[in-house]
C-alpha cells in the first residue's frame, strides 16, 4: 500500500505513534514510516525534545531494550539509529543525511557464535538460543554536527560542538569542539 501525501509531508495522526513514544512542542515528524522498525518495550522507548525536525529517509530501528532520546532543537536530516541499549543526543544536534549511528553490532564478533546466531535467526530456528550481543551506549553532546553519510558506533561519546566530516567512521570518543574526519575517524581541527 503506497503512503498517502500526509503521511510522507508530517500532516498525519501522530495517535498512530506507539505509546512509549513521547514528541515535544512544536516538532516536525515528516514521515510516519520513520517508526516502522520501532519495537521498544521501554517506557519511554524514544523521546524526541521540543521543536525538533524529522525529515523522512530518519528511521528508528530500536530493539526491545532499547532506549533513544533526542534532545530540543535536533535536525535529523535521514539518519538511521540502530539502537540495542541507549543512544543519547543533546539539545541543537544535527545528524545529516545517510548517517548510521548504532550501539551494537546486531551480531557476535567471534566466527563460531556469530554461526550460533545464523542458526538461532534462521527460519525453524530458536531466537532464545542466540548468543550475547554486545551493546555499549552512544553519546552526541549539545550542538554537535554529524555530516553525510558517517557512522558512529558503539561505545562513542561526541563532545559538545564537535563536527563529524563526511563519510568519517567514529570508532572511538571525539573531544567537545573537535572536528573529525576519515575511517577511521582522526581529529583535523
Amino acid at each position: 500500500m503506497s503512503p498517502t501525501v500526509a503521511e510522507l509531508t508530517g500532516a498525519w495522526d501522530r495517535a498512530r505513534l506507539p505509546a512509549n513514544v513521547r514528541v515535544g512542542r512544536d516538532c516536525l515528524l515528516e514521515r510516519v514510516g520513520s517508526f516502522d522498525r520501532f519495537r521498544s518495550t521501554r517506557d519511554p522507548g524514544l523521546v524526541i525534545g521540543d521543536r525538533c525536525a524529522v525529515y523522512a529517509w530518519t528511521t528508528f530501528n530500536v530493539e526491545p531494550d532499547g532506549q533513544l532520546l533526542v534532545g530540543d532543537d535536533c535536525v535529523l536530516v535521514g539518519a538511521v539509529f540502530m539502537c540495542a541499549e541507549r543512544i543519547e543526543l543533546g539539545r541543537g544536534v544535527v545528524v545529516s543525511y545517510g548517517v548510521t549511528i548504532a550501539d551494537s553490532d546486531f551480531h557476535p564478533v567471534d566466527p563460531d557464535a556469530r554461526r550460533l546466531d545464523a542458526l538461532a535467526n534462521a527460519p525453524g530456528g530458536d531466537r532464545r538460543s542466540r548468543p550475547l550481543i554486545e551493546s555499549r551506549p552512544v553519546r552526541i553532546g549539545d550542538g554537535a554536527w554529524v555530516g553525510i553519510g558517517a557512522i558512529v558506533l558503539k561505545g562513542v561519546a561526541i563532545g559538545e560542538g564537535a563536527r563529524i566530516g563526511a563519510g568519517a567512521v567514529v570508532t572511538r570518543d571525539v573531544p567537545a569542539g573537535a572536528v573529525v574526519e576519515g575511517n577511521p575517524a582522526r581529529v583535523v581541527g
